[in-house]
């Protein structure tokens, strides 16, 4: 599933990566714990959270991820949104909650993909 194609599934506004939205994207992790997803993610390369600080982007890149999907309306500061920005990493925002955002990507063909250490 292409990055554009979540953004519409989810109503979802662009914050920063307006031009990568057209990259691929065939699994997601969603976590507000930024602990497990350094403890469980593999190869997904989307983050759906309603964590909203740099540590945020620190994570994705670390774990090679290339998009961040806030839900639940959370828009995180400028100093976050710039840091993804420079990072190449697209941000967007939904007024879905996590568990909605989730079952939309799901039923549209998004794997949750395999998990690191289990």
């Amino acid at each position: 599933m292409k990055i554009r194609e979540m953004a519409e599934l989810l109503d979802a506004k662009v914050l920063c990566g307006e031009d990568l939205m057209d990259r691929d994207v065939k699994s997601a992790f969603a976590c507000d714990m930024m602990s497990d997803v350094l403890a469980f993610v593999k190869e997904q390369g989307v983050l759906l959270t309603g964590l909203c600080n740099p540590q945020v982007v620190r994570t994705v890149q670390m774990m090679d991820m290339i998009c961040i999907i806030f839900v639940r309306g959370k828009i995180p500061p400028a100093e976050v949104i710039e840091m993804a920005r420079e990072e190449g990493i697209t941000l967007l925002a939904t007024t879905e909650r996590m568990y909605g955002a989730c079952g939309k990507l799901y039923a549209r063909g998004l794997s949750g993909g395999s998990v690191a250490n289990v």
